[in-house]
């Protein structure tokens, strides 16, 4: 006799209700655009050098309007910015000069390989990166989700190994990785469905590999779970692993992750200006509650501190296991 499967919890069940977030906010995220000079198969919102339209990136305008509403968000130390490739939009440059002068942290998510794209006459379009960065004490989070050439090829393209590596180089040449002031993260994320291996030996295997076979240094490693959706959904549905997956996600859930989410401690503002809870709620257009109609100027900073964070079956993805967010696991 076949039992019935027993239908899993949903993230709300599981968690025992409504997640909140916590009385201290300290990281505003900005994805400043969908504009990349790559399309990775794995891209929860989808990137590539095609979105390159107005209302998919940040303008100047928006740039001026966050940098007044962070200089009253007194408990905000961080700004989080995210893609697409940020470096390819005209107004990164002010943005995080004005982020500095607020006295406020820099994180720039750097795909390495924008430092290796080159125009019609073969001169590199983004020499200046590397030096502006340096410049300002720029925290750099460079994506390399593997240290072997056949896993970032299959992710990323057959390119994108050499110009990962090559653009890591240019990093280091200016003390990224190597100097304490100058911090280089690498963030490595599975290629297939599984979860990450422990943060930690990984970040031993990143070190012996890439120092043997390129000297190369870093400073630290963050892994990040892939999230059932968007392309990675899409790309799981193909070869039948989705559900598979997802029953992984919920089976591996942690309830000591949940004080460490990202969510909690963060808001997430898009390219226009509206405001969401994380990058991947972005990606599904999930609003935070309260907040769908309004963008972050209309907001009180102290308003959005213990506020509802909006929660779905995706959210198991940053509990399972070890726990993810986007600066690494959160339990180890």
């Amino acid at each position: 006799m076949l039992l019935p499967l027993v239908p899993l919890p949903t993230f709300r069940e599981q968690i025992g209700g409504t997640l909140r977030a916590a009385e201290t906010l300290t990281t505003l995220q900005i994805n400043v655009g969908l504009a990349c000079n790559l399309a990775c198969r794995h891209c929860h919102v989808q990137s590539s050098p095609l979105r390159t339209a107005a209302h998919e990136n940040l303008t100047e305008e928006t740039t001026g309007r966050l940098l007044d509403w962070l200089a009253a968000a007194s408990d905000v130390t961080t700004v989080d910015l995210t893609g697409g490739s940020p470096e390819m939009n005209p107004n990164f440059r002010p943005l995080v000069e004005g982020v500095r002068k607020r006295g406020k942290r820099v994180m720039d998510r750097c795909n390495p390989t924008i430092l290796q794209v080159r125009d019609a006459r073969e001169k590199l379009v983004y020499d200046w990166v590397p030096d502006f960065l340096a410049e300002h004490k720029v925290h750099v989070v460079a994506s390399l989700p593997c240290y072997l050439e056949e896993n970032i090829r299959k992710q990323r393209g057959s390119n994108a190994y050499s110009d990962s590596i090559e653009g890591l180089r240019r990093l280091n040449a200016v003390g990224y990785g190597t100097t304490p002031e100058l911090r280089l993260t690498l963030v490595y994320n599975p290629t297939g469905p599984s979860l990450p291996p422990p943060q930690g030996v990984l970040e031993a295997d990143y070190r012996r590999e890439l120092k043997a076979r390129f000297d190369l240094h870093f400073s630290e490693l963050w892994t990040i779970t892939n999230m059932p959706i968007a392309r990675w959904r899409d790309d799981l549905q193909r070869r039948g692993e989705l559900e598979n997956y997802e029953r992984l996600l919920r089976e591996a859930y942690n309830p000591a992750t949940i004080d460490g989410l990202m969510c909690r401690r963060q808001i997430h503002v898009d390219s226009q200006g509206r405001v969401h809870d994380c990058d991947f709620n972005y990606a599904l257009q999930l609003r935070t509650p309260g907040c769908e109609d309004r963008f972050l100027w209309d907001l009180d900073p102290t308003t959005l501190v213990g506020r509802e964070i909006r929660t779905a079956q995706h959210c198991f993805g940053c509990t399972a296991g070890a726990g993810s967010s986007c600066t690494g696991s959160l339990t180890q």
